[in-house]
């Protein structure tokens, strides 16, 4: 991956966190910082939890991008290979920009309300109980696994990378930089929840994302010209053996050989 299509993932993961993630994942901040965090507390110590709540979240998705990186490295990731998936994730980005203008119901269907079976329950109540600073970290982790439309085009992204330390790069930055708009939601939750501010944020991402999807989909049409326009067959070489004598390829030696 080249710096322009890293800034892409750093952009994509500004503004789809502010148009996005803060919808989705706001009311999991506010019940852990209600529950766990004491106004009294000094804001370091607050800043601190709120830390270890997002580089939780940050390592679950660096891990799938890992997970993800290395079935990428499995495949023969031919051009044509490439383009499709390259297709996809542009499609995905131009449909999750229309939903967020309002113009599809995209989103709703393909984020399953993880936070509904008994499992995460169990494992958000114990954690939201604790009184360890582990415990968030944990709540950080745990919400890395929500469905998300965002980490789905960048779990795409990852697969094509075809390497363990590429995926993980993808979802480290994408991580990273969801972080700024949730890491202040937890502090300044008037802000974002202000109508019109969350609206024109919202409308700014929408047109970005397309733009992204777009452009990934022109990488798509780009790999697929190059997978059309490559040669498709191998030329068999002949092998010689010996001073007289010729053979196809892989032949010598098994008594396959002929008088020239």
């Amino acid at each position: 991956m080249n710096e322009l299509e890293y800034a892409t993932i750093i952009s994509f993961a500004l503004l789809g966190s502010i148009g996005h993630c803060i919808g989705m994942c706001g009311g999991f901040i506010i019940t852990y910082t209600t529950a766990k965090i004491s106004p009294e507390q000094s804001k370091f110590s607050q800043s601190f939890y709120h830390l270890l709540y997002n580089l939780g979240r940050v390592s679950t998705y660096t891990l799938f991008g890992a997970l993800f990186g290395y079935f990428g490295s499995l495949w023969d990731v031919t051009p044509l290979t490439r383009a499709i998936m390259f297709l996809v994730a542009g499609v995905m980005m131009i449909l999750m920009g229309l939903s967020f203008a309002g113009k599809l119901n995209f989103l709703t269907k393909i984020e399953v309300p993880i936070a509904h079976f008994s499992w995460f329950k169990k494992i958000f109540t114990s954690q939201l109980s604790a009184a360890t600073p582990k415990s968030f970290f944990i709540l950080g982790f745990i919400n890395g696994l929500i469905p998300c439309g965002l980490v789905y085009a960048m779990l795409v992204t990852a697969t094509t990378t075809e390497s363990i330390l590429g995926g993980a790069l993808v979802m480290l930055l994408f991580g990273i930089f969801t972080i700024p708009s949730l890491f202040t939601f937890a502090f300044v939750v008037g802000l974002f929840s202000q109508n019109k501010f969350r609206a024109l944020m919202i409308k700014i991402a929408a047109i970005t994302i397309i733009f992204f999807g777009a452009w990934t989909v022109n990488k798509a049409y780009l790999q697929y010209d190059y997978w059309l326009n490559s040669p498709k067959t191998e030329e068999v070489t002949e092998m010689k053996c010996g001073a007289n004598m010729k053979c196809g390829a892989g032949k010598c030696g098994m008594g396959k050989c002929g008088s020239k």
